[in-house]
């Protein structure tokens, strides 16, 4: 198990995901060092990450994984599916939720489409850039279930990052302390007792868009290596 790092138990919302890169990225200065490079999730945790790599002056890069959705509430994370094909299931959320393997496979197959689609169009602004031996930062805008993050360690630690930190502005306990166990570090700005929705935690907290994503990846002053 990793070290997990808590800052706060605070309630008092972010300003928008801008402010909330800023102040992982203060926070992560005594962290990175000349390798690293920062991985968002999109959308939303690509516009964090492009702040953390600002003040880091550090590269940055998009991590794909997407959210397996529950059958009749499909913002109901009951698993995830990193760029490489790799599952992640929650066994208990799946049984409570009753799918089958049927429902999966189509999930899978859906969930794969899009990613081909966001690879399509991010990588031809910012190619991948190779992990291996680098201390590699992911970020999100928050984490409630870990679903999408553990999908993204799992897949980055194929890589063999020399050091694997997980960095988030807001997260429940439950999913941080399972992400320790598969990162070196995992750091938290805030942890309040009860997270229902992450927009709770932003006072502007829009739909990021594929626009948004793009020019975030095409102004960086990173990555070109």
């Amino acid at each position: 198990m990793g070290t997990l790092v808590i800052s706060s138990r605070s309630q008092e919302p972010f300003m928008d995901r801008y402010e909330a890169g800023m102040a992982l990225g203060n926070r992560l200065l005594n962290s990175a060092d000349e390798s690293t490079i920062v991985l968002g999730i999109p959308r939303g945790g690509v516009i964090v990450a492009r702040e953390i790599a600002r003040i880091l002056s550090a590269d940055l890069d998009i991590v794909l994984t997407r959210k397996m959705g529950a059958p009749d509430n499909p913002e109901l994370a009951i698993g995830a599916l990193s760029e490489d094909g790799q599952l992640f299931l929650d066994p208990g959320l799946s049984m409570r939720t009753g799918v089958d393997e049927t429902y999966i496979e189509q999930e899978k197959a859906y969930q794969m489409s899009v990613i081909r689609q966001q690879a399509g169009r991010y990588r031809k602004v910012r190619p991948k850039i190779p992990l291996d031996g680098r201390t590699v930062v992911i970020t999100d805008d928050g984490v409630a279930s870990g679903s999408t993050l553990q999908a993204s360690l799992w897949a980055v630690r194929k890589e063999r990052p020399a050091r694997l930190i997980v960095a988030v502005p807001v997260g429940s306990m439950d999913a941080l302390m399972s992400l320790s166990d598969d990162a070196d570090e995992t750091i938290a700005l805030k942890v309040p007792p009860v997270i229902h929705s992450i927009g709770r935690f932003y006072v502007r907290f829009d739909q990021t868009t594929d626009e948004e994503v793009v020019e975030a990846l095409r102004t960086s002053t990173q990555g070109s290596a």
